[in-house]
């Protein structure tokens, strides 16, 4: 059953500004037990980082995260995003076709206002699915 991506977002996704450094951001992501955050200023998606990004574009390049910014390691846009009233179908095509786990929530011109991930939609769309149990967890800490 095709649903509205408001229904089953993460309302107010963990948001950080770019001159953040990656390691307060990784903190953040820590504290609110998620894999991305939204890089924000001034109610405008500048990017997404990643725990991904944070390895491999800072550790990986052997850059000290004490005084990287999020903003020098982000995803920068175009960054795939949904509206609230887009359709769980519309996330799925999204995620498939460029291939991300995550997509940030955005309304009045790019206002960030949540995140639906891979696993939000499996617990929707087939709740007896393997990713869905999985979804459903407790995380591993």
């Amino acid at each position: 059953m095709t649903r509205h991506v408001r229904d089953l977002m993460s309302p107010g996704a963990a948001a950080v500004e770019p001159m953040t450094t990656v390691a307060s951001a990784a903190r953040v992501m820590r504290e609110q037990d998620v894999g991305e955050v939204l890089v924000a200023y001034d109610r405008d998606l500048f990017g997404v980082l990643t725990d991904r990004d944070i390895t491999l574009r800072a550790v990986a390049e052997g850059r000290d995260p004490t005084v990287t910014t999020v903003g020098s390691v982000c995803t920068r846009p175009p960054v795939v995003t949904l509206a609230p009233d887009d359709t769980t179908d519309r996330a799925i095509a999204l995620m498939r076709r460029y291939a991300v786990r995550r997509l940030p929530v955005v309304e009045h011109g790019g206002c960030p206002v949540g995140m639906v991930s891979l696993g939000d939609l499996a617990t929707t769309e087939d709740p007896h699915s393997a990713l869905a149990d999985i979804s459903r967890a407790a995380p591993n800490h």
